[in-house]
């Protein structure tokens, strides 16, 4: 190994970003993102009322830990396989295809799970009213987040978390 190449690998070293950095940044927007549309949710749940924060807090924690992780894994998945069904298609269009189905889904699972958290699976047709107006309460806000993420966001954090 030559002067040049040590060189150019400690350069390419200290470009790298580091995993920490890569953590903060992935949990913030998962705290921004989810904290809003599971308070959107919990206030078409309950309304607000005395215990509010207590059960936003726990919808939160809850949509935390099983259906975000699970939205990264699905995320991943859909982007191949849209990539897959239109590999002609601009990247911006196929981004916005993944932002659409991802938003649908993923309020569906995170309306699902902020609704048992607060409601319960004792009625099915309270339980069903419960996720229902959630889901339709948060999916214009989530539609419009996950298009602004989609198109401007995602290409940057592929990017950066590449790095």
């Amino acid at each position: 190994m030559n002067t040049q190449t040590a060189s150019l690998a400690t350069e390419a070293d200290k470009k790298k970003t580091p995993l920490w950095h890569k953590i903060t940044v992935v949990l913030g927007i998962m705290f921004v993102i989810g904290g809003s549309l599971t308070g959107i949710m919990t206030y078409m749940n309950l309304g607000y009322t005395d215990g509010f924060f207590y059960s936003w807090m726990s919808s939160f924690l809850t949509a935390l830990v099983t259906v975000m992780p699970a939205g990264f894994i699905l995320m991943a998945l859909v982007t191949k396989l849209v990539e897959k069904l239109f590999p002609t298609m601009g990247e911006q269009k196929r981004n916005l295809i993944v932002g659409i189905g991802m938003a649908s889904v993923m309020e569906s699972f995170m309306a699902f799970s902020t609704a048992m958290n607060n409601i319960g699976l004792s009625n099915f047709d309270v339980f069903y009213s419960a996720w229902l107006h959630a889901l339709i309460a948060a999916l214009p806000v989530s539609l419009l987040i996950s298009t602004i993420m989609s198109m401007t966001v995602k290409p940057k954090m592929e990017r950066f978390l590449r790095s």
